[in-house]
């Protein structure tokens, strides 16, 4: 199969890359029942999106990708869908077999080997032969595998080879699985399509610090866009592998801080040069603990992006507020991207904009969501409390603003409070 032209789809810059992505893939049956198609159907729009997931991986330089196409509980399925998926598989690697050659890519099987079709075998071990030699990529394909499986053969191979028990570590169990030898082979990142919630007994020793995703699309609706948001969420993510890690700098009080910023809300419309610049310098010191100098200057940044902000002159407003995320990120050793969180605090402002209730906010959510991800370096599942009582703050805060009533800003207040203390205890 000649080489298709490369994804257009690009990460943004500074974006974390796993070295290795395990995924697993599901819901062909589902995509393909729900538009009335056979299940068989449904695996071929499958294997189409899988390949430019493989594609798009190499592109972005991740070295290892395990693929789950085949699970020892599978061979429950019917017949006429197993022969489908095992020649879609056996398909896939004849046409795939020269360009992985030519890109430098190592096939590598893990799972059982004695109950697979022998055709589709003798294409396997000729993959792996022809590419044994390759070391810029990994694609490791799970056939007939099973988690528990795969510790029963190493353990029965360490009996047989008369391993003492006082030689037995991590180490030498680490020789005896399928992915022995690899440079990469505990996942970074583990994706399963499909709603579905669980590993199914996925790589559990491999997997044991591994970074969840779970995708809501089937397979067939997986395309490299949804990836990226995937390894976007992931590179977020602050990995302590059992340590603390050295964000140590978040010692704000919620309520100080809450207190702080509702002035900043009762006093926006003052002209900068007022009292504004001192409650915001008084509300970054304490909640980003900034010195004295650097607040000031953070400040002026902040109030500059407000007042064109209070405007609409939203792109005017990302200027000033790229050159304060600067300043935070070179001072608290965040790994944000300064143009990217000014673009979507940019993004939420304009959202929060003038909506007086929860339902008119559906979109300030998802974009409190994303933004707090980004600044703070969490997943968007650990962003959504801070981002759903931010939203609520701003409902109350919009209502107080039109007159409904001073309980507005008691209200707002508390919703402030309780937002920096979901956000002290995630990121403190």
């Amino acid at each position: 199969m000649p080489r298709k032209v490369k994804m257009n789809v690009k990460l943004p810059r500074g974006t974390i890359v796993p070295d290795h992505i395990a995924l697993i893939l599901d819901g062909n049956g589902r995509w393909a029942r729900s538009r009335g198609l056979p299940v068989t159907k449904g695996h071929e729009y499958g294997a189409e999106a899988l390949k430019k997931l493989i594609r798009t991986t190499r592109d972005w330089g991740i070295h290892t990708l395990t693929v789950w196409g085949w699970s020892t509980e599978n061979w429950k399925r019917p017949c006429m869908e197993k022969k489908k998926i095992f020649d879609l598989v056996k398909r896939t690697i004849k046409e795939s077999l020269d360009e992985a050659k030519e890109e430098g890519v190592r096939f590598h099987h893990i799972g059982r080997k004695d109950k697979l079709p022998r055709d589709l075998m003798s294409m396997i071990r000729k993959a792996e032969k022809e590419t044994e030699n390759n070391t810029k990529y990994i694609l490791n394909l799970a056939l007939d595998y099973g988690g528990r499986d795969e510790i029963l053969r190493a353990v029965k191979r360490i009996v047989l080879d008369n391993i003492e028990a006082e030689k037995i570590d991590e180490k030498l169990f680490d020789s005896y699985l399928d992915t022995a030898g690899q440079p990469y082979p505990n996942p970074d990142l583990f994706i399963r399509t499909s709603g579905e919630q669980r590993t199914s007994g996925y790589l559990p020793w491999q997997m044991v610090y591994t970074e969840f995703y779970f995708e809501e699309s089937h397979l067939p609706d997986f395309s490299p866009e949804k990836l990226k948001a995937a390894i976007i969420d992931y590179s977020r993510r602050r990995r302590r592998f059992g340590a603390k890690d050295n964000v140590g700098h978040f010692k704000f009080k919620p309520e100080l801080v809450a207190n702080l910023e509702l002035n900043w809300w009762r006093l926006r419309k003052i002209p900068e040069g007022t009292r504004f610049r001192d409650y915001a310098m008084q509300h970054l010191k304490e909640q980003f603990g900034l010195s004295k100098e650097l607040s000031i200057e953070a400040a002026k940044y902040m109030t500059k992006a407000v007042l064109r902000g209070e405007e609409r002159q939203w792109e005017k407003a990302k200027i000033p507020l790229k050159k304060f995320y600067k300043l935070i990120k070179d001072e608290v050793k965040l790994a944000f991207e300064p143009s990217l969180a000014a673009s979507l605090e940019v993004k939420l402002l304009q959202d929060l904009s003038e909506k007086e209730s929860l339902q008119q906010s559906a979109d300030a959510e998802e974009s409190a969501r994303q933004y707090y991800a980004e600044v703070y370096r969490i997943s968007l599942f650990q962003a959504a409390k801070a981002a759903h009582l931010r939203v609520l703050a701003n409902v109350e805060r919009n209502l107080a603003e039109r007159g409904y009533g001073e309980h507005h800003w008691d209200r707002a207040e508390d919703y402030l409070q309780k937002f920096y203390s979901a956000l002290k205890e995630r990121v403190a």
